[in-house]
């Protein structure tokens, strides 16, 4: 393998990284929780926080749990969406080394 075919491998994966990349951050990962439904962004920025509209003072302390539940769960989503995604490309690189 030359280099040059190296180095056009590497702009192609370079490119196929990035366009992942913006897909995922395109998306909305939701987690609904007891009290509260989170979104997140694949930016991991919270984008909407739906809190029910039945709560009691009594709740605010489970849905402050709630609200971290959720939003953990949902930047969690948009992690492992991008791991998916990206996975495949770490396993090109093997054939480089």
């Amino acid at each position: 393998m030359n280099m040059n075919m190296l180095m056009q491998q590497a702009q192609k994966m370079q490119k196929d990284i990035k366009k992942a990349q913006e897909e995922v951050e395109k998306q909305i990962f939701t987690s609904k929780q007891p009290l509260v439904e989170v979104e997140v962004s694949g930016k991991k920025e919270i984008t909407k926080i739906t809190i029910d509209k039945n709560i009691t003072l009594d709740d605010i302390e489970m849905l402050e749990d709630m609200i971290l539940l959720a939003t953990n769960d949902a930047i969690k989503k948009a992690n492992n969406e991008l791991e998916s995604r990206l996975g495949k490309f770490g396993q090109g690189l093997s054939g480089l080394f």
